[in-house]
């Protein structure tokens, strides 16, 4: 085998790092773990949920790339699913406008969407 241990990170291509920092600490409440210099006048930015050990870099496309939405494939998880949904859409982020109830094992969930259209999903915490 790899020796493959762990996710720690996924990369988020983003348009304006400072306005992702501000949705993505402002808005969702990550916090701020590495904000450094790198390259050519770049920055290499990492976030997370207070307690999670796995984070988001926001980082620059490669040459000034446009930035295509992506469905990124994270997931949060939340303890109160219809109390995040309220407070992050009283504070402008874009949600759906129903929280998802399938029922059975699967969790109550809905979308969001960052300033740069990627999509990341909220689940219940399984009880």
């Amino acid at each position: 085998m790899s020796g493959l241990n762990e996710i720690t990170l996924i990369c988020v291509q983003v348009a304006d790092q400072d306005r992702s920092l501000d949705f993505y600490v402002g808005k969702l409440g990550l916090e701020k773990r590495v904000d450094v210099p790198f390259g050519n006048g770049m920055r290499w930015i990492q976030v997370y949920p207070p307690s999670g050990t796995a984070g988001i870099a926001l980082a620059p496309p490669p040459n000034d790339a446009p930035i295509t939405p992506l469905a990124t494939g994270i997931t949060f998880e939340t303890d109160a699913i219809d109390a995040t949904h309220a407070e992050l859409a009283a504070a402008g982020v874009d949600v759906d406008a129903e929280i998802m109830r399938m029922g059975g094992n699967v969790p109550d969930m809905f979308w969001l969407r960052d300033p740069d259209g990627h999509s990341l999903l909220v689940v219940q915490t399984a009880s």
